[in-house]
């Protein structure tokens, strides 16, 4: 309570001293601990004191002055809040509902706290203050955005509860769980891996078959062991431009000798089908069943999907199948019921709907989210490894660079790894951010999502990312620019060792930087969400020439990563023509092999009239009508639309109004007499009728 009174006094350097000493405390006061474990359960112990004595209020009225010290705490008590909620303990879970209902922060207000940190965003982005530590601000922000609107879990748990409301059938899978068993899956991870493993332990055995003389020799032999590694290594040769001319059947039992009682063989065991359900849309049914009836048949009957009199047995067995996997999705009914408001104004009332976080979000974010957007794409190209230094971009190292530069070669190669780990940090929080957003607001409305995917069509962000994977990825994945002994809290409880030279190249033992790859799966679901059934932007895709460059991400093995790669590569397929498809028909078989397949589509086979480059961009001005109707119903307080206006229905005062009529109108009336009155003859009959 002392600290807090010191927050409220005049002289700058006095605020940021106590500042400081509310920060050693959040940081758990590490100069009093032994262990790491020590201090990790004091930082939790000591955040939810400051919770409760109202320290966050006080720091979010401070946050707009002093900005360097506040953001490492309030860092610090969002991201602590948000790992409690994952833990099952009744005293932190009562100690949280405490910090949201009788505290009132600011996070939880109308006004969220995340619209004040995408103000911050702006701002600094706007040149007018470089020096802002724009890494803690986006980390602050992505932290915020996770405990005020929730996770990815929390989403499909919002997702089944929405869809119980609707009416509408539970989900075919658990994406959570398919995707946790993707992230589980060991390299190699794709499909089209693990048939050719498959396929070059076939041979293999055919081979030692060949050159054994008897069983018994065979048996001592381990069919599955790599006895040459040149094979290996041509089968890690991610060359797609031919077909393999030698290929050998998957059923083994006629190659194998019969097993014996002593003889046990491992097989490789595939798992049969995809995780994924096969889906298939209305709209695809309407289609189906309208090109079939105009085969068959010579008439249509419209958005009729029950009416399938005259029509083949196949065809009716077709139709079966394609409703036994019909997916109806929460943004279907979403955009039908916006339908209905807008052709039934007056009728149809106002819309009730739920205030949830996302809701309110967006309320505060919706004036300036263009500018939101085109703030945090801007960090993210000055965050880019392909990105060159420019005069006119954004200084993001103003608090990483020292005020004297290095002048050894240690000096230099620390500040180099720091430098990296910092742009790595930076593009890990916006990836997450903007994923996180489109989630949300997808679930939310459609139309909130639709707006915020065109701004960031509109602000470049597909080739951004494309930009982004333009570059030699797997050196991003492994890049080391973590050093673990400089990391919190490890740095203030040991002693630290002498760094050199060489044990800053070894960097940390990992295999991957899972940073990295996080943000690459980001950026690749980002991407997916921005073109999914949108030909305008897939067409984008092909016109920046993103094959190739998505092609190499796939020497990638990690399955979830290889997953979002093939998806874009399989919406693009039928515009890349034929000679590109017989070149690379081992990632054609891997996006059979492990892409959800949609019942009705030719993506394999790009039919020229779906392949021809047409003007798509009605599509997108379609959509932009439709997302600003959706805006002015719902959140214009004052429309502008004469149609919704008041009628003055009195016949005295509407007969009584002064009309002045243009001099044009004057000069001519007696010709618009002639030619709209008395040359053209009246039915009074019909007219009474």
């Amino acid at each position: 309570m002392r600290l807090l009174d010191g927050l409220e006094v005049t002289a700058r350097e006095k605020r940021l001293k106590v500042a400081r000493a509310i920060l050693y405390m959040a940081q758990g006061t590490f100069g009093e601990c032994n262990s790491e474990d020590e201090v990790q359960q004091w930082m939790r112990y000591n955040i939810f004191l400051l919770l409760e004595v109202g320290t966050f209020t006080a720091l979010v009225e401070l946050l707009s002055m002093e900005i360097e010290v506040l953001l490492n705490i309030m860092y610090l008590m969002v991201e602590t809040i948000r790992q409690e909620t994952e833990e099952d303990n009744l005293e932190w879970r009562a100690m949280r509902e405490t910090f949201r209902t009788d505290l009132g922060v600011s996070l939880y207000n109308n006004e969220p706290f995340s619209v004040m940190l995408f103000g911050m965003v702006t701002k600094f982005c706007s040149g007018h203050a470089p020096h802002f530590p724009m890494k803690k601000v986006l980390l602050l922000l992505w932290k915020t955005v996770l405990l005020s609107l929730g996770g990815f879990e929390d989403l499909q748990v919002l997702k089944v509860k929405k869809r119980e409301a609707l009416g509408l059938p539970p989900l075919p899978e658990d994406s959570i769980k398919v995707i946790r068993n993707m992230r589980a899956a060991s390299p190699p991870a794709s499909a089209s891996d693990l048939i050719e493993q498959q396929q070059k332990r076939a041979r293999r055995e055919h081979k030692a078959l060949m050159k054994q003389d008897n069983l018994d020799a065979y048996n001592e032999k381990d069919p599955y062991k790599t006895d040459d590694p040149r094979e290996d290594d041509d089968e890690n040769d991610d060359n797609d431009n031919s077909i393999e001319a030698e290929t050998f059947s998957l059923e083994r039992e006629e190659v194998l000798p019969p097993a014996l009682p002593h003889a046990t063989v491992e097989r490789l065991s595939l798992p049969k089908g995809l995780p994924w359900a096969p889906k298939v849309r209305e709209k695809d049914i309407e289609t189906f069943l309208e090109s079939s009836r105009s085969k068959f048949i010579g008439y249509t009957l419209g958005n009729d999907t029950d009416t399938i009199v005259g029509l083949p047995r196949p065809i009716h067995e077709s139709i079966k199948t394609l409703k036994q996997h019909k997916y109806i999705s929460i943004s279907e009914i979403q955009i039908k019921k916006e339908e209905e408001y807008l052709k039934k104004p007056l009728s149809a009332g106002d819309e009730e709907f739920d205030l949830t976080p996302a809701e309110i979000l967006y309320q505060g974010i919706l004036p300036s989210l263009p500018q939101y957007m085109i703030a945090l794409l801007k960090i993210l190209l000055a965050a880019a490894p392909t990105s060159k230094a420019k005069t006119d971009s954004i200084n993001i190292l103003a608090d990483v660079l020292p005020e004297e530069m290095p002048t050894t070669v240690l000096q230099s190669m620390k500040l180099g790894v720091d430098v990296n780990r910092h742009k790595e940090i930076i593009v890990k929080a916006i990836s997450a951010v903007l994923l996180l957003l489109l989630k949300h607001f997808k679930l939310n409305h459609i139309y909130q999502f639709e707006y915020m995917a065109q701004h960031l069509v509109f602000a470049n962000c597909i080739p951004l990312i494309l930009k982004f994977f333009n570059q030699n990825i797997m050196s991003y994945i492994t890049a080391k620019n973590s050093i673990s002994v400089l990391d919190f809290p490890y740095c203030v409880v040991h002693e630290l060792p002498e760094l050199t030279a060489e044990s800053l190249e070894t960097g940390d033992n990992n295999q991957f930087c899972w940073r990295n790859l996080f943000s690459c799966i980001n950026l690749l679901r980002i991407l997916n969400k921005l073109t999914k059934w949108k030909h305008s932007r897939t067409m984008m895709l092909v016109v920046f020439k993103s094959a190739p460059i998505l092609k190499r991400a796939l020497k990638v093995k990690q399955a979830m990563m290889q997953l979002y790669v093939l998806k874009l590569l399989k919406v693009q397929t039928k515009y890349l023509g034929r000679q590109w498809r017989k070149s690379n028909m081992k990632t054609m078989s891997a996006i059979y092999q492990k892409v959800r397949h949609r019942l009705n589509d030719d993506w394999a086979y790009g039919n020229d009239l779906d392949a021809r480059p047409w003007d798509f961009q009605a599509e997108e001005c379609a959509l932009r009508a439709n997302i600003e109707r959706f805006n002015s119903r719902r959140y214009d307080k004052n429309p502008s639309n004469p149609d919704f206006a008041p009628v003055d229905n009195c016949l005295q005062s509407v007969l009584g109004q002064q009309l002045v009529l243009p001099e044009e109108f004057q000069m001519n009336y007696d010709l618009w007499l002639e030619r709209e009155v008395f040359s053209k003859p009246i039915s009074w009959e019909e007219l009474l009728q």
